[in-house]
């Protein structure tokens, strides 16, 4: 009587590791806020500091930088500070994602829409 439906067990296989894809996806948000990466420009002298997300945790500026004739290279200092530690944010949330993903057998190269 119910031959023909052996599909609905793949089907309740499926959502089992839905569910546990999305408790594992909510663990490694929690844990990307605890993965800092530095970012920094000018040999160092500027240095961001942000966590897996992205979200700026903290920068340092060398004393020497603060003269008013160099302000718009201290700018420039500090945009490429952030934009280096925002970068390795990526990497390192890619990285996490790549551990998450691994034995789900996705194709190479797809991108979760997360």
């Amino acid at each position: 009587m119910l031959k023909g439906l052996g599909g609905l067990g793949d089907m309740a296989k499926m959502m089992k590791q839905a569910q546990e894809m999305q408790s594992k996806m909510v663990d490694l948000q929690a844990n990307l806020v605890k993965i800092n990466v530095v970012g920094q420009s000018g040999a160092g002298m500027v240095v961001a500091t942000t966590n897996a997300k992205g979200e700026l945790k903290s920068l340092e500026i060398d004393p020497s930088l603060f003269r008013p004739e160099d302000k718009e290279v201290v700018e420039d200092l500090i945009v490429a500070a952030i934009k280096d530690a925002q970068a390795k944010a990526a990497e390192a949330h890619q990285s996490e994602m790549a551990k998450l993903t691994e034995g789900l057998g996705l194709p190479a190269g797809m991108k979760l829409p997360f």
